[in-house]
């Protein structure tokens, strides 16, 4: 079977190929040429007719030759060059010989290309669904990933069969939940350990309780009372004068005292109101009893922080509250020298809602901290992968740290336009389909594949709470319920003979 015959000019990327039959887009086809047998994937597919060119603009004139029946269609497509299917996929020194036929991949080839030393089954091709596509799981964690689709495309789907398969390999996943998604899952390879949003105001850094007690960073005079009050709370706890027990009770009894002297600055007393606020705004933030959140993480287990409750401030906190303990704890392990103790300090942070906590357009917290694990993370067992259905609005420089991406769906040009200057491997072929793809399909490009890859995602054999809910049907029942007990009463009443 031939798909096509190269034409044109051709060169080491590309190759232009014109058919007499429709093959499809994301097919795998194989180039002998030069004792070779090189891989391509058809990006792109045009259909035509010479005799029916865009320059007739007489529609009579269209009608006859359609209605003559001429033959001249055609169908022409482009071609990209991956590289020699027997040589590790290396790419070729000389463009094909224009003329050279284009044969369909065979299987055989097909599942030696998804053949992965640590494999991660997302689906099948989308064109061929016998061909499993298996990607590497050390790339996604080490080398961090991106799954982006518009609404319902598919992508909470795709973050469940993601989760299953690296339980599977007893992997510490921690997700931090922004719609309580995942906090009643169901993933047939492990367990959900939901963690609270809690934090000892203890751990957390002055710089951290000083956002939630909302003092300005051109609030100097109130930053130095309470940077002051601050210091010695800590240093009361560590000297065993005071328990640890309300760190932010202690502070403001610090302030309170230094606020009796006649002599003290009316700023303490500012400070000393917004630290009461805070404490009642963040009652359920704050534990005084709890530990370090890292502490909960429990191996092969899905570890979910719901912040379904939460305001975005406190989720922005919570964000760089953990991501920054621990990236410092890995670095001790690292600088330890104790390779042992690095790896079980890994852990693979899958963050929903990636716009919201890594925005495009302004800065917060937990941005900052994204943007340095994503630098940083892969030298120190730590991966990341950013979700979200509006890409244009996700944090550039964190999201071209993505080596990885899972595309769904995406129809605004803005997004698509955000994604490839985020991604080097998304050429602009790729990008012009994904108006077209089902629910479901994505494209699957990265280190963690040989090839781009067209793939139909495996539905979750789990349980999520991703799926739209039905109103319609809500109300339906409701008005089915209560014309069902009227059907009743009047039953009832008839049977006691009453007639109507």
């Amino acid at each position: 079977m031939v798909v096509g015959i190269c034409v044109g000019e051709t060169n080491l990327n590309e190759v232009t190929f014109i058919s007499n039959q429709m093959p499809q887009v994301g097919q795998y086809v194989t180039i002998e040429y030069d004792d070779k047998k090189i891989l391509g994937m058809v990006e792109n597919l045009v259909r035509g007719n010479d005799a029916l060119n865009v320059d007739i603009n007489d529609f009579k004139a269209i009608q006859k030759i359609s209605k003559l029946g001429i033959e001249d269609n055609y169908i022409k497509g482009k071609i990209k060059i991956l590289g020699d299917a027997n040589n590790n996929l290396k790419l070729p020194r000389t463009p094909v010989t224009p003329g050279t036929e284009i044969k369909p991949a065979d299987e055989k080839t097909l599942k030696e290309i998804f053949k992965v030393k640590n494999p991660i089954k997302l689906g099948t091709l989308v064109n061929q669904e016998e061909i499993n596509v298996n990607v590497d799981a050390n790339p996604i964690l080490s080398r961090h990933m991106a799954i982006l689709a518009m609404t319902g495309a598919g992508k909470s789907n795709t973050v469940s069969v993601l989760i299953d398969q690296l339980l599977s390999y007893n992997i510490p996943i921690f997700v931090f939940d922004m719609h309580g998604e995942y906090k009643g899952a169901k993933f047939p390879n492990g367990e959900v350990n939901i963690i609270k949003p809690q934090i000892n105001p203890r751990y957390m850094t002055f710089y951290e309780i000083k956002k939630l007690v909302n003092i300005p960073n051109n609030a100097y005079l109130q930053e130095r009372h309470f940077r002051k009050a601050f210091k010695t709370a800590r240093k009361q706890i560590e000297d065993g004068i005071a328990h640890e027990n309300n760190f932010l009770q202690l502070i403001y009894d610090i302030l309170e005292e230094e606020s009796k002297d006649e002599k003290a600055d009316p700023r303490i007393i500012d400070v000393m109101n917004k630290i009461d606020d805070s404490m009642d705004k963040y009652s359920n933030l704050f534990n005084q009893y709890a530990g370090n959140i890292l502490s909960n993480i429990k191996k092969g287990q899905v570890n979910v922080l719901d912040l379904s409750q939460v305001d975005e401030s406190v989720a922005s906190v919570l964000v760089s509250h953990i991501l920054r303990n621990s990236l410092k704890r890995s670095k001790l392990a690292a600088n330890k020298d104790n390779k042992e103790e690095l790896l079980n300090n890994s852990v693979f942070y899958i963050l929903e809602e990636a716009h919201i906590l890594a925005p495009q357009k302004r800065d917060s917290d937990s941005k900052r901290w994204i943007q340095r694990v994503a630098r940083e993370g892969r030298k120190f067992g730590l991966g990341l992968c950013l979700v979200s259905q509006s890409p244009k609005t996700v944090d550039h420089d964190a999201l071209s740290q993505m080596n990885n991406m899972i595309i769904l769906r995406l129809v605004e040009p803005e997004d698509q336009r955000h994604v490839q200057s985020a991604s080097e491997s998304l050429s602009q072929d790729l990008i012009n389909q994904l108006p077209s793809l089902n629910v479901g399909e994505a494209i699957v490009l990265g280190l963690m594949t040989k090839v781009p890859t067209l793939v139909k995602i495996d539905k979750f054999q789990g349980r999520t709470h991703g799926d739209d809910m039905d109103i319609i049907g809500h109300f339906k029942d409701i008005i089915d319920k209560e014309s069902k007990e009227i059907d009743d009463q009047e039953n009832e009443l008839m049977d006691m003979g009453y007639d109507y």
